[in-house]
């Protein structure tokens, strides 16, 4: 991974692949705000209003940083690849990319109870001119499943077709690595982590206990946001993202 700038967007990014980021961290000057839709949007109405907040605050386009999709279900490795191109051609048409390079962070989940008929805007982070300059940085971090080194491949997934509590342990010890990582690139810590959001529909306690609460150290007195959900690829059981802002707003 390496760290850029997007200047036009006041913020830096961890490179990732095609159609997101591996993480987004505002400039000096700057924060980053976290956006919620009350009622998910069909994601492209969703951008749409998300185009006009941005207006409003007299924001430009380039400050959307971060998106997180709800999906009707989990795709395969070709059905994703598909909704990627898609995705990433909206992205082009708004004149987002950075040197030919997606900086967004994205999360994409699949929602096991009330999933909506097609993909959905559930939130979405920007930056905006900093409330507090001297405050410590605002940052996102993009949604990872249990693969290895961030390889979507099907023989890089951790204990591959297993769900057992061991297992889940292991899959989330992956992913809280990931995690790490990024934060480590984008120069933050668990310390300035103000959400940490669990994707899975499998008993989290074990995984809880085992493999995420202690990693976060005193940091984990905030606990996780657990939805019940699944990754968006066939055969990923547990996905994660975490994010440290000081605004979070509610869109209706």
């Amino acid at each position: 991974m390496q760290l850029k700038e997007n200047r036009r967007g006041n913020y830096r990014f961890l490179t990732g692949g095609a159609a997101y980021s591996s993480g987004v961290v505002a400039m000096a000057g700057c924060e980053i705000l976290h956006g919620t839709f009350h009622r998910p949007l069909p994601y492209r109405e969703g951008l749409a209003r998300v185009d006009r907040h941005l207006a409003a605050e007299n924001r430009p386009r380039q400050a959307l940083c971060g998106i997180e999709l709800r999906s009707p279900r989990p795709l395969s490795l070709e059905g994703f690849g598909a909704f990627n191109q898609g995705y990433q051609q909206l992205l082009i048409e708004w004149d987002l990319l950075v040197d030919g390079v997606n900086p967004i962070t994205r999360t994409n989940v699949a929602p096991e109870v009330h999933p909506p008929d097609e993909a959905t805007l559930y939130a979405f982070s920007y930056t905006s001119p900093s409330s507090a300059p001297d405050a410590p940085a605002t940052f996102v971090v993009a949604g990872a499943g249990e693969t290895r080194a961030g390889s979507l491949h099907m023989e890089t997934v951790v204990r591959a077709g297993e769900t057992s509590a061991d297992a889940m342990c292991e899959k989330a010890r992956c992913v809280m690595d990931t995690m790490a990582a990024r934060l480590a690139g984008l120069g933050v810590g668990w310390a300035d982590v103000t959400a940490a959001d669990v994707y899975t529909v499998y008993d989290l306690r074990s995984p809880l206990a085992v493999a995420i609460l202690e990693r976060m150290g005193p940091n984990s007195i905030h606990g996780v946001h657990w939805y019940f959900a699944r990754p968006p690829i066939l055969g990923v059981e547990f996905e994660m993202d975490v994010r440290g802002v000081r605004r979070e707003i509610r869109v209706g």
